[in-house]
């Protein structure tokens, strides 16, 4: 089984179930567009250092077509002996129809484990689990550059609420993306250890150039 991947708490959280489930997770796919630089850009680096920490090799590629180079992905794997027979997404209230097309034509099972489940639930299941989560870019006009690097924590969703009401907590409009440190699953946690603030395309980002793992 695959799990799709953008270093973020929603794939994590949704590979975490997924596993408890009893699903035998093989490999991490993890896509960056060609096209242009959006807010999801992570340096590879950074990923890897999660599947190292997660025990499972991830497979890094770029993109033109999401859907073709998922497809292509699993068909490789399968090439190449593995067996793949199912997926798995952290997708909340979005992209449906895009998954439901590529599982249906390639034969896998769809696991969507957080799949129309409320922002404020999932965040308390994150900080309740142990997951560390901190914040790698934020929409320039909704949040600060303050806000590069903050923890989602016990207070994170009333602080969230106290900045702007209409910010999700999950940021599914896009209002920030998360990068996790630490969950469960992870042999060691990861540690940044130096970074910079960059502001690009209407998005604070925090431009992590080195970490190490650390003691759980």
């Amino acid at each position: 089984m695959v799990v799709s991947w953008t270093g973020g708490k929603d794939g994590c959280l949704a590979c975490y179930g997924a596993i408890l489930e009893g699903f035998e997770v093989t490999h991490l796919l993890n896509f960056r567009e060609i096209q242009r630089r959006g807010s999801h850009d992570i340096n590879p680096a950074l990923l890897y250092a999660q599947a190292e920490a997660l025990g499972i090799p991830l497979i890094h590629k770029d993109f033109i077509s999401y859907e073709q180079e998922f497809k292509k992905a699993v068909r490789e794997l399968r090439d190449s002996g593995e067996i793949i027979d199912g997926a798995v997404f952290g997708h909340i209230e979005t992209h449906k129809n895009l998954v439901d097309r590529i599982c249906r034509e390639l034969g896998l099972e769809l696991i969507m484990p957080l799949w129309q489940r409320s922002s404020g639930q999932i965040i308390n299941d994150l900080t309740g689990l142990g997951f560390e989560v901190i914040l790698l870019s934020v929409k320039a006009d909704l949040l600060g550059k303050e806000w590069l690097g903050r923890k989602i924590d016990e207070n994170f969703i009333c602080d969230l609420k106290k900045h702007n009401p209409s910010i999700d907590p999950c940021g599914e409009n896009g209002e920030f993306h998360t990068f996790v440190t630490n969950c469960p699953l992870f042999k060691n946690k990861i540690n940044v250890t130096e970074s910079e603030m960059v502001l690009r395309g209407g998005y604070w980002f925090l431009e992590i150039s080195k970490l190490e793992a650390g003691k759980k």
